[in-house]
């Protein structure tokens, strides 16, 4: 084995230890495919560097420490903004540079790998995300006990067939028989998951939707194009850091945004908190649901 693939799978460890749950000697071995005296020379490794290595019942994990040293999760996990944004300083280096390709390539190959879990799901969420990632690789439907949706404002079980999941595994890509639709179910909102005997019935019809730079799904996409203001510029880049490929400068105070929307709930939101900042100049539709937006806002008062 090089040593680059040695530096990926010592990593892929730290951050596997790094989690709330601890592990034990040989689950080490078999996960890596390393000999179990490979894995105690690991843990030596990891204490000389200076992480505290807890042992507790014959298992080791990594033990927080304090802040202001950050989790390993904030140091090696990128969010997909976070990693459109280093994407672009990498790509700003001169293409000749072989550090650049070096870096790009061991970026790369650490990013996709589901074992990053333990270190970026919240301890109460662990459980619910490992039970789905088992049954999308087993291709079994389960239930998301007492799910608790936002849209509906209800509490109940769904009977789902998982098959990804979004970035930081806060969202689940799943079929929905009884809809006969593929959803997104937030993975905090759901009770518990109950993995079932029966195997997926629908993989033909497994397809993720559209996701726009406001972070909403849908199948229908509508064109928007607003003129923006310099602080709704900074601000919408800000919060939303994919949306600034779409994004034109007209002047120096003013800016041109056009791009493809999954409906108005996520630009909607946007605009209305940015009401004096932000023209709308198409389509005509989001103009009439930001006048009902506001005319209920009337209502209340």
């Amino acid at each position: 084995m090089d040593d680059h693939a040695k530096f990926e799978r010592m990593l892929r460890m730290l951050m596997t230890l790094s989690g709330v749950k601890g592990f034990t000697v040989n689950e080490l071995s078999s996960r890596f495919e390393m000999s179990e005296r490979s894995v105690m020379r690991y843990l030596s490794t990891f204490r000389s560097a200076g992480f505290v290595i807890d042992r507790n019942d014959g298992t080791y994990r990594i033990m927080k420490v304090e802040k202001p040293f950050k989790e390993i999760s904030e140091l090696l996990h990128f969010s997909e903004e976070e990693a459109y944004i280093l994407t672009r300083a990498i790509h700003s280096i001169d293409d000749n540079n072989l550090l650049k390709t070096n870096l790009i390539n061991k970026l790369y190959s650490l990013y996709n790998f589901d074992r990053v879990v333990e270190t970026v799901v919240k301890p109460e969420n662990t459980r619910t995300v490992h039970q789905l990632i088992g049954a999308i690789r087993e291709k079994r439907q389960v239930l998301l006990r007492q799910y608790r949706s936002s849209h509906g404002r209800i509490v109940r079980d769904r009977l789902v067939e998982p098959f990804d999941f979004t970035t930081n595994y806060q969202f689940v890509w799943a079929f929905e028989p009884e809809s006969r639709i593929c959803k997104l179910f937030k993975t905090s909102r759901i009770g518990g998951v109950q993995v079932l005997e029966k195997g997926f019935e629908n993989e033909d019809l497994h397809e993720k939707e559209p996701v726009d730079v406001f972070r909403i799904s849908s199948k229908e996409q509508v064109k928007v194009v607003l003129q923006l203001s310099l602080r709704a510029f900074n601000l919408l880049i800000e919060e939303f850091p994919l949306a600034e490929q779409y994004v034109k400068s007209v002047d120096d105070n003013f800016w041109h945004f056009e791009a493809m929307v999954c409906g108005f709930e996520g630009v909607g939101r946007f605009v209305l908190g940015l009401i004096d900042e932000v023209e709308v100049i198409e389509p005509e539709s989001l103009i009439k649901y930001l006048q009902e937006k506001g005319k209920k806002v009337s209502e209340r008062k």
